[in-house]
């Protein structure tokens, strides 16, 4: 059975109580927008934040690049949407405490913490940082200092996820954020980062020599070292591909316009729900 670390299962179980604590009061307010859907969504990519950092994956990828591979595509490709679908920040913060939850909303609404946020979920800025972070822990000299110690590796981990979230976030675009692009925008935005995923895999899968030596140094009972590295490319090439031309094919045949009823519980104002949660006995979603 796979293990996972304390130190990745503790945050990922106390995010989660507080999204499910928030979802339960947000789901009453606005029905519509935060269905059990969303729980579900937001709860599957935890679970697979999970899965990747778990020993299935882990002790796998210290003896196989191919299996490295699938753990951080699991991390930036896979996880990340399907916590944006969840919707998280309203639950979220719902969640926490009242007397943190006023701290926080009061953070958050401090001046050059909305030019640092806006900034950092500028699309431009996200597609760069899910680049830079894709290639700088490829580079040999980091990967295998993430292979050698298990900080580093958690901080590699760390940098995938971080910069994923930010990536998927104008694509997914969870309520309430907004983006400064056009919603067409986002195809090429995702066509030119599956280019430069396929850039990489093909170094991978057609290299005559294998890059990271810490794999050509491990015994092997079958394959050699430059077969693992080829199938690490192909996986990443072709199952990697698919996993940006979904979203292309969603954000086409998608309506960008949302239904009334949506439009109409949006009118409810973000601040709202960073105030302290209503009454039991009030049945007006503006009630405190």
């Amino acid at each position: 059975m796979p293990v996972i670390e304390p130190a990745v299962l503790v945050p990922v179980v106390a995010v989660a109580a507080l999204y499910l604590r928030g979802w339960m009061t947000v789901s009453r307010r606005m029905p519509v927008r935060f269905g059990p859907h969303q729980a579900i969504a937001f709860l599957t990519g935890l679970g697979i934040v999970l899965l990747a950092s778990s020993t299935l994956f882990d002790a796998s990828g210290h003896r196989l690049l191919w299996a490295h591979m699938i753990q951080h595509m699991l991390l930036m490709l896979v996880a990340p949407p399907f916590l944006w679908m969840g919707a998280p920040v309203a639950p979220i913060l719902l969640g926490l405490p009242r007397t943190v939850r006023g701290a926080v909303a009061r953070g958050l609404a401090w001046r050059p913490i909305r030019w640092l946020s806006g900034l950092l979920t500028h699309p431009a800025i996200s597609w760069i940082a899910f680049v830079v972070m894709f290639w700088g822990w490829h580079v040999p000299a980091l990967y295998e200092l993430a292979l050698e110690a298990d900080l580093w590796h958690h901080v590699e981990h760390a940098c995938f996820l971080g910069a994923a979230l930010l990536f998927w976030r104008p694509v997914i675009l969870p309520w309430p954020a907004r983006s400064p692009w056009p919603r067409w925008a986002m195809i090429p935005y995702l066509v030119l980062a599956d280019l430069q995923n396929s850039v990489l895999a093909a170094i991978f899968t057609f290299s005559d020599r294998v890059i990271y030596p810490a794999y050509a140094a491990i015994p092997r009972t079958s394959g050699s070292a430059l077969e693992d590295q080829a199938l690490a490319g192909v996986i990443m090439w072709v199952p990697g591909s698919v996993l940006f031309f979904v979203p292309v094919l969603w954000l086409v045949v998608t309506a960008l316009d949302p239904p009334r009823s949506i439009r109409a519980e949006s009118a409810w104002s973000f601040d709202q729900l960073r105030r302290d949660a209503p009454a039991r006995g009030s049945r007006s979603p503006r009630g405190s």
